[in-house]
């Protein structure tokens, strides 16, 4: 079962950096990749993605304002947020937009995988 994943984040070397890691996991598809909140929406309603992998500090569309769209739009798709920010307060804004998982940018790369394989349809 190949999972779809949509990367998100303004910086274009982390995208990439994303889609290696992912891809080399053998099981997950990278979909697609946006910039911004704006374009995140918009590819998550094409694509329908399993799961988003969502920076939350972006230009144009933060990751908050753009996980609620998504999620109100597909209530189904899993949005794992991406930060450098792991304070209470950032996590808990996270939780209220609709982020099913934080996870903390540098974290054992297995943390990552897990949240991503969780989303697999059936595994929710």
């Amino acid at each position: 079962m190949t999972i779809g994943v949509l990367i998100v984040d303004d910086v274009p070397q982390v995208r990439a950096d994303l889609r290696t890691l992912l891809t080399l996991a053998g099981d997950i598809e990278v979909v697609g990749e946006a910039a911004d909140g704006v374009q995140a929406v918009r590819l998550a309603e094409a694509l329908h993605p399993d799961a988003v992998l969502m920076d939350l500090e972006m230009p144009v569309m933060d990751g908050f304002a753009a996980t609620r769209q998504i999620k109100a739009r597909s209530p189904a798709c899993r949005v794992i947020a991406l930060s450098i920010h792991a304070g209470q307060e950032e996590r808990q804004k996270a939780i209220s937009a609709g982020v099913d998982v934080f996870v903390v940018k540098g974290a054992p790369l297995g943390t990552l995988m897990e949240a991503i394989h969780n989303a697999a349809p059936g595994r929710r």
